[in-house]
């Protein structure tokens, strides 16, 4: 996979250096439309075999709030202005960098707390030999995650007896079946909105 780490390295250092005009405006309209917390949004992920690192994202949410590891969209604590971020995924730009350290890959299974992470077992456990990414197939069939999340009675059992696992299966099929090829794919289907089924 030497041609994912170099595409990895080059593209990221290559789109932090073209995007920093809309990091740096994005970070300034964190600050000021969500003054009182930090514009950068850290935490502790699973990454490749287990090991934990920081990721970033610009900050989408209020401060102070109890909130659960998922996302659900409509909730109180998601800001206006961070809704629209999320939206336009302009929150994950700060990946940029952590795929530039070598924490993340532009594809693989999204990262996890380390709390959904100690729920794989067995077989399942083999998704870890992947570096996470900012994208991957099951991040695209679930581009509307959150808003599908709206509609369960119960958001976080949805997500535990449903999407986790399905999301396991996509992206175990896709460590098996890993290609440069279908990277790209993916980075353009992300790119261009399009889900995959």
């Amino acid at each position: 996979m030497w041609i994912k780490w170099l595409f990895d390295r080059i593209v990221s250092f290559l789109g932090l250096i073209f995007l920093w005009p809309l990091l740096l405006i994005t970070a300034i309209l964190v600050h000021k439309k969500m003054p009182g917390g930090p514009v950068i949004f850290k935490q502790q992920r699973v990454g490749q075999h287990g090991k934990l690192f920081t990721m970033y994202k610009f900050r989408t949410m209020t401060v102070c709030h109890n909130g659960s590891s998922i996302s659900v969209a409509g909730e109180n604590r998601i800001t206006p202005f961070g809704a629209k971020l999320r939206k336009y995924k302009i929150d994950e730009l700060p990946e940029l960098w952590n795929v530039f350290i070598g924490d993340m890959s532009f594809v693989g299974p999204r990262p996890d707390v380390p709390g959904y992470a100690d729920k794989l077992t067995g077989n399942d456990r083999r998704i870890l030999l992947l570096k996470p990414g900012i994208t991957g197939p099951a991040s695209l069939k679930y581009r509307n995650e959150e808003e599908l999340l709206a509609l369960q009675a119960d958001p976080i059992k949805y997500n535990d007896e449903v999407i986790f696992p399905d999301k396991v299966k996509i992206n175990l099929d896709y460590l098996e079946h890993w290609s440069f090829i279908t990277d790209i794919k993916l980075i353009i289907y992300t790119i261009i909105g399009k889900t995959i089924h």
